[in-house]
């Protein structure tokens, strides 16, 4: 494998030199000059992923083909020929290998004279040259041609021999096309020497230097070891921006090209611990990581030290070693600090603040040793640092940690957003468009607390819309379930499911996005199942869903939630607080969230006066919406509000309860949570059903109030069944049903009570098939 120079880069120098002999025509010279720079100067991943040229920046190399579609099309300056054309004859005038010994010798030609040279020409009066176009030596293609140049004197005589013969098979689909255009000149296929003594490419002679050059073209000088590095630094820089593992197709090429020749750089090993790590291999990942860090520190000495650190500790946090991580991290920062890398050391700071915020009971002797201080001090320093080394990425990232910290305790949801704006306009102005999914994730999730729903929506459909292609596939995925979510949140299971499963199977190769990817899909299959009463196909899911330990508090939670929802709407109000209070006990304060603590709080109460206890969940429903009022939780409020209105119609206050669902309607329905909106109809269909009953006992009659009272009852009955229905609640279908049926029993229409019965029948009938 060659160092430097490959037949493509011969054909460039070619090209070049076409450039240079003033033929190309003053409208094509922008697209000939785009080509090559494109060709010679590596993009950015974000800029390659959606330029034209991203497959020569993939690949290493250019195939001929490629000078074709992008020459052919482009006049030249010499009438009745094509760009193309001048090149064809430029490689087809290289016809042996001394030829192209002569091209390399006179090629520093096409650049413009040193100062030196240019003094020395005046000294010996020679005038300067004129009418010919000259390179600058610094510029791009300049120094191209002299590092190619300087490459190839640095060749042993069989190296260049090599070169030859890879340039020949290059250029030899285009050799017809050379022949039928040529046919006055005599060109041979491979070497003109042949030619010379009257043999042919089957000759011995020509098989014993050339072979079959008419075999497919990918031989060791295809590409060259500094191709290689260029192709290894993009994918490990596309695997650490998005995540997942290299594509099968991909790894079988990189295998082929490290095979064909004997220097391997050192970043393959790193190559191979990212792709070992996401797919769950933590000794082969563990290998690797040693062998990159053992080659690059024998030419780095120490400075690459903290870096390996830092990859040890986010390996084994990974893989649940949370000790040895932070011991690592603590290392890494201690010789970030020695050695003045602040870049290494705003990443560690930043990684244990995370840390912390996700695994609380493995930071505690780091907290002792105070190098954090408390949350809000850590992220004010994390800040301060971000601005004096200019790391936007970060400063963007710590402004969203300190809006997400604000609204897990339930401080002001002004400053929240504030922050959210400042990382916003930081992400627009910096081109941040890795923190950009971080950002559209938080704003999804405030506009979710304060109720805007259709906000929180958009949110969600620009991530994936605008930013998902170049997301790290994490981000993509939450963002995908707060969307689906959402969609389920209105009763839409089926188009949520759909939308989960578009996510292509290769994207989900790493273990860590394939379990991700398993639980919110199941995630939201449980819940179908729970409305759909299907106690089977729930209970296999929950066993399935409890067995994925996924390291996320807030993913857990809402498990969790879930669960106590389930077991609750079993019946069985014993298991359901026990399960609440080892959720409770489990709680750490530094994941204290205040909408875990509304919905516990909320929760507890529901159980109370379901079973009979009404008067010990008033003091928890009125806690929950006090606190919810202060954080401006409004769909926590809501649900407060409704879990109160449900204590109180226990408790027989009918005119209350009607008062507090009513005033709370509008912002419930806003919220688009049709469980939410079901339930609070049921309770005004019990409030006012109530008031009717407390009137007639008064009256002894059926006044035109009482009649009203129910009629009232009736509609909202409607409602609250069309919600259930969106949801496929079958038991709450039949739970208002029931009541219909009673209602028109009251009011003596026997016709209508029958069909509601007839209904409720047969929807009991329905839940026993899917069970």
């Amino acid at each position: 494998m060659s160092r430097y120079l490959t037949p493509s880069k011969v054909a460039l120098l070619c090209l070049i030199a076409i450039y240079t002999e003033g033929v190309v025509s003053n409208s094509s010279a922008i697209h000939v000059l785009s080509f090559l720079i494109s060709c010679l100067i590596p993009l950015d991943a974000a800029e390659s992923s959606s330029s034209s040229s991203s497959k020569w920046e993939r690949q290493g190399l250019i195939d001929i083909a490629d000078f074709e579609d992008v020459l052919s099309s482009h006049a030249s300056s010499i009438p009745g020929r094509s760009i193309w054309d001048l090149f064809l004859r430029k490689i087809w005038s290289l016809d042996s290998c001394d030829a192209l010994e002569v091209f390399f010798a006179e090629i520093s030609s096409l650049l413009m004279k040193t100062r030196e040279e240019q003094i020395q020409d005046r000294n010996n009066g020679l005038a300067p040259e004129t009418g010919s176009m000259r390179l600058s030596r610094c510029s791009p293609l300049g120094a191209f041609v002299r590092r190619a140049q300087l490459e190839f004197t640095r060749l042993q005589f069989h190296d260049s021999v090599k070169l030859w013969r890879g340039f020949v098979r290059y250029r030899l689909p285009t050799y017809h096309l050379w022949a039928r255009k040529h046919p006055s000149e005599e060109q041979a296929a491979v070497d003109i020497n042949l030619l010379e003594l009257g043999l042919d490419q089957s000759s011995h002679l020509a098989q014993a230097i050339y072979g079959n050059v008419e075999d497919d073209y990918g031989d060791e000088n295809a590409i060259s070891t500094k191709d290689v590095e260029r192709l290894l630094e993009f994918q490990v820089g596309e695997l650490q921006r998005l995540g997942g593992r290299v594509p099968d197709e991909m790894r079988s090429k990189l295998e082929q090209v490290l095979a064909s020749g004997a220097t391997i750089p050192s970043l393959v090993h790193y190559l191979r611990f990212l792709d070992a790590w996401k797919a769950g291999d933590y000794p082969s990942s563990f290998d690797n990581l040693h062998r990159y860090f053992d080659y690059t520190m024998q030419s780095h000495d120490r400075s690459f030290y903290q870096y390996a650190l830092l990859n040890l500790a986010v390996l084994q946090s990974d893989f649940g070693c949370y000790g040895e991580a932070v011991s690592a991290m603590q290392e890494a920062v201690s010789i970030a600090r020695e050695s003045h890398d602040m870049n290494c050391l705003n990443f560690c700071m930043s990684w244990l603040y995370h840390f912390g915020k996700a695994f609380p009971e493995h930071m505690k002797d780091v907290q002792n040793t105070g190098m954090l201080g408390n949350e809000k001090e850590g992220l004010v320093f994390l800040k301060a640092k971000a601005k004096e080394t200019e790391m936007w990425s970060l400063l963007s990232t710590t402004l969203l940690s300190e809006a997400k910290l604000e609204l897990q305790n339930g401080e002001s949801l002004a400053s929240a957003l504030e922050n959210v704006v400042r990382a916003s306009h930081l992400n627009v102005t910096k081109g941040l468009t890795s923190s950009t999914g971080p950002q559209l994730l938080l704003q999804t999730a405030l506009y979710a607390r304060i109720g805007v729903t259709h906000l929180s929506w958009l949110s969600t459909e620009i991530f994936r819309e605008c930013y998902g292609s170049r997301a790290p596939l994490e981000d993509y995925l939450k963002s995908t379930f707060r969307n689906c979510q959402l969609l389920a949140q209105k009763g839409r299971y089926k188009e949520a499911l759909a939308r989960i499963n578009q996510i292509s199977p290769d994207t989900l190769r790493s273990l860590k996005a394939n379990q991700h990817w398993v639980f919110f899909s199941g995630f939201l299959q449980l819940k179908w199942q729970i409305n759909r009463d299907d106690k089977v196909a729930a209970e296999h899911l929950l066993t399935q869903l409890q067995s994925i330990q996924v390291p996320d508090n807030d993913l857990s939670l809402l498990l969790v939630f879930l669960t106590i929802e389930y077991v609750i709407r079993s019946g069985d109000y014993g298991r359901a607080l026990k399960l609440l209070e080892k959720s409770v006990q489990a709680m750490q304060p530094e994941t204290f969230d205040v909408n875990s603590q509304v919905k516990l709080l909320c929760l507890k109460a529901r159980i109370f006066e379901k079973s009979g206890q009404p008067q010990r969940g008033f003091s928890l429903a009125m806690r929950a919406a006090n606190i919810a009022y202060r954080s401006r939780l409004l769909p926590g409020l809501w649900e407060a509000i409704t879990v109160l209105a449900g204590v109180l119609l226990s408790l027989r206050e009918f005119e209350a309860t009607n008062e507090m669902v009513e005033s709370i309607m509008p912002q419930v329905l806003e919220f688009e949570d049709c469980d939410l909106a079901a339930r609070a109809y049921s309770l005004l269909v019990d409030a006012n059903m109530g008031m009717a009953g407390t009137l007639r006992r008064q009256t002894k009659a059926d006044s035109p109030a009482c009649k009203e009272y129910m009629t009232r009852a009736m509609g909202y009955a409607d409602c609250a069944y069309d919600q259930y229905e969106q949801l496929e609640d079958i038991r709450g279908q039949c739970e208002i049903m029931a009541k219909k049926a009673t209602l028109m029993h009251l009011t003596a229409d026997r016709v209508l009570a029958n069909d509601y019965a007839a209904k409720y029948l047969d929807l009991r009938k329905q839940a026993n098939l899917i069970r």
